[in-house]
């Protein structure tokens, strides 16, 4: 690895740049859609600003290199044994669950999932004309496991079941014996298990998360977008050793048209697996110090909200259940308020109701106003509803 220093701490103006985090809305500070707010890797842009040189931006093909980045990078990182017959290219992560749930499901099967969890995983569902079945994760003493004994009942019940390690919201890495469980039971009721595991690269400094092991039943999903901000060239790839699922799912990107190449992405994409390692290392640094700084705040400042400690992502899940206000409330009032906009944790599922989730992927200046803004807002609703249990702040 190189030694260079990155810049993780300028302020970047993204607004009027179509962005969808800061000119959607207009809010004054948004922390809630999972990107970052961070210079790209270098070489990155210097791929993208290269391949822009060339004067014609027609129809791309995927090369070879994309498939070989991946897998050179998953073997070396996860040492997760992968070949480019097991691969197909799409357009992102969930227009292939799109995919997946019309070939291997039938309208109004009951697809299950477990919740609190990424809000489009019931879109994605539903929108298919599929009914979503929760496997809710129990939340004891600020941590959170599977219900093993509800996961074997409900898996009797569906023929897919989409598993997202690491968790968004909750920013846990399942672990080994976890997921041996899981598969055991997939095995059991003979359930098709989608991984989505977008998040894998952004844990903890000295963390690793643990892929899911490869087996005819599992289909993996993976994309360097979170790990190198880098959504907006619209990649990922489909794993899985299944050939006949395999050929299933390539019949069904080809029909939903989700298996193009985007005349920027691969070039971003092998920059970030070959050229960008140092920079995603430092960038975990920077998220563990903004988890520190938010946790170092929220028990000085802020005690009536809980950081839920995780292991991954740089999105936070903050339990606000002493307040005994719906995350639909919260999230409005500290828009309206402090113009500071953190998802609702009611969008993750009903027993996220008491949890905001918030984005720490940004310079510490903005993470600061961040904070300061969640006080404010708090205090603000302190004094309108007369929470007289909770004036200590």
């Amino acid at each position: 690895m190189k030694n260079t220093e990155y810049d993780f701490e300028s302020v970047i103006d993204r607004k009027d740049t179509y962005c969808l985090k800061w000119d959607l809305f207009g809010d004054d500070l948004p922390m809630w859609v999972a990107d970052m707010d961070f210079r790209v890797a270098p070489p990155i842009q210097n791929a993208i600003q290269k391949r822009a040189e060339h004067p014609v931006y027609g129809y791309t093909i995927v090369p070879d290199e994309l498939f070989e980045a991946y897998i050179n990078w998953w073997d070396r990182r996860y040492d997760l044994k992968m070949s480019k017959e097991d691969m197909l290219y799409s357009i992102g992560v969930m227009p292939s669950i799109s995919s997946m749930i019309r070939c291997l499901t039938d309208e109004k099967d009951e697809i299950l999932i477990q919740t609190p969890v990424y809000h489009v995983f019931f879109y994605v569902i539903e929108d298919n004309n599929r009914k979503v079945l929760e496997n809710q994760l129990i939340y004891e003493n600020g941590e959170y496991s599977i219900d093993f004994d509800d996961l074997d009942e409900k898996l009797s019940k569906v023929k897919l079941m989409i598993l997202c390690n690491p968790h968004n919201p909750v920013g846990k890495i399942f672990s080994k014996d976890d997921l041996a469980r899981i598969g055991e039971l997939c095995k059991k009721h003979g359930v098709i298990l989608i991984s989505d595991e977008i998040h894998c690269d952004l844990t903890d400094p000295g963390i690793k998360y643990i892929p899911f092991e490869a087996d005819d039943y599992v289909i993996r999903c993976l994309s360097p977008s979170k790990s190198f901000n880098i959504a907006g060239f619209q990649s990922s790839i489909v794993h899985t050793t299944n050939s006949e699922l395999l050929e299933k799912i390539k019949t069904q990107m080809h029909v939903d048209n989700s298996d193009s190449c985007n005349v920027f992405a691969a070039s971003a994409v092998m920059a970030a697996y070959n050229e960008s390692e140092d920079w995603l290392e430092q960038l975990r640094e920077t998220i563990f110090k903004n988890k520190q700084i938010v946790r170092d705040y929220l028990k000085s400042e802020l005690p009536i909200i809980k950081l839920v400690e995780c292991e991954a992502t740089y999105l936070l899940w903050l339990d606000c259940s002493a307040l005994n206000v719906s995350s639909k409330i919260l999230s409005e009032f500290l828009r309206s308020n402090q113009g500071l906009f953190l998802s609702a944790g009611i969008d993750f599922g009903q027993s996220g109701d008491t949890f905001l989730r918030m984005n720490i992927a940004c310079p510490e200046e903005l993470l600061i106003d961040g904070l300061q803004r969640l006080k404010g807002g708090i205090i603000a609703l302190n004094n309108i509803n007369n929470l007289s249990n909770h004036t200590s702040f």
